[in-house]
């Protein structure tokens, strides 16, 4: 493709380099002849030295040099994932049809122009909406309802009676409506004795959500656990049950969040953090990675550490060894003048 071509589908601007030929997308580094790539956050601005890349995305105000031919646009990010569909591997195609191998129970009510790949199970009384793709190995439990459009990669499970909405994205290995961790001990005349509390409740999924692989989300021990529309869930994340996550919410890797905590929309859970059972995280806070969160999150605020605190109180706690070694040595200096004092009035 011209570069001139690709110039007009990001609405960018080129003065020189219209007939450079772009055969591929890279990062900066990894990029080479024929390669297109973005600058979108100053920090890399050192790699634009160092690119190979023939032409690069920057910002119509940047003001920086390099070999490569620069496209000036109002976004580099944004121009810059606007050209995967023309550069990067074609999307599979699943055309509808079920796989002969495919395991269907009786009641089961299927939806028009689905997929539904081999050696997958769907026991009883389950609903599957218009347009969704289910892949090869996957679980669908009795009485499940799934919208129209989802996409469930190999591997899902879906337990009794769990609800999934509309545009639905399942990532390989997800788990929904795993029994919560809910135990009873009773010391009896044999010693103890651990009873499994019985988790009777479902996990409902609203629009548009998707959740990375491996993530598990626990059913409710009565009631429901919720994942509100919009939200993203990345990868090896545990949600426990009775949690109720609003819309639009965002949580990284390996977070965890204990039962029945609250996440309200628009809050961010970063990479590893962990949120104790029933606090709730306020609309637009954010937990900081590795966070341990023991009390609720105020609206808007960002809280770090463990246990999680602000990011005022967390800076100061990060300069106190450094004041106390400060106030040693002065302590150590004004003992020495004491000192000097006492033996030479």
């Amino acid at each position: 493709m011209k570069l001139a071509d690709v110039a007009k589908t990001v609405n960018g601007t080129i003065e020189t380099g219209a007939d450079i030929e772009i055969t591929a997308m890279a990062s900066l580094l990894e990029a080479r002849d024929g390669d297109i790539s973005f600058l979108a956050n100053q920090k890399y601005n050192k790699q634009m030295q160092e690119t190979k890349a023939s032409a690069v995305l920057v910002a119509k105000d940047y003001e920086g040099t390099t070999d490569a031919v620069l496209i000036r646009v109002d976004d580099p990010n944004k121009a810059f994932a606007s050209l995967a569909p023309i550069f990067g591997p074609k999307p599979v195609v699943r055309t509808p049809g079920i796989h002969a191998t495919a395991v269907i129970g009786e009641n089961v009510t299927l939806g028009k122009d689905l997929y539904i790949g081999p050696f997958t199970v769907i026991e009883d009384g389950v609903s599957i909406g218009d347009g969704t793709i289910i892949e090869g190995q996957v679980f669908i439990a009795q009485e499940v309802k799934i919208g129209a459009k989802c996409h469930l990669y190999p591997q899902v499970n879906i337990r009794e009676s769990c609800i999934l909405g509309d545009r639905v994205i399942l990532h390989a290995g997800v788990k929904v409506g795993s029994d919560g961790y809910g135990y009873t001990v009773e010391v009896g005349p044999q010693g103890p004795n651990i009873a499994k509390v019985p988790q009777v409740g479902i996990v409902e999924i609203g629009n548009d959500v998707e959740i990375g692989s491996n993530t598990c989300i626990d059913r409710a021990r009565f009631g429901r656990t919720r994942i509100g529309d919009c939200t993203k869930i990345d990868n090896l994340v545990q949600i426990g049950h009775n949690v109720q996550i609003a819309p639009f919410v965002g949580i990284i890797a390996q977070a965890g969040i204990a039962g029945s905590a609250k996440i309200e929309s628009g809050a961010i859970i970063w990479s590893q953090a962990g949120i104790s059972g029933h606090l709730t995280v306020h609309e637009r806070a954010q937990v900081g990675p590795q966070s341990g969160v023991k009390e609720d999150v105020p609206e808007g605020e960002y809280v770090i550490g463990a246990p999680a605190m602000t990011k005022r109180a967390f800076a100061e706690s990060l300069l106190m060894p450094r004041a106390i070694d400060k106030l040693k040595k002065k302590i150590a200096d004004l003992e020495a003048k004491v000192k000097a004092l006492t033996t030479n009035p």
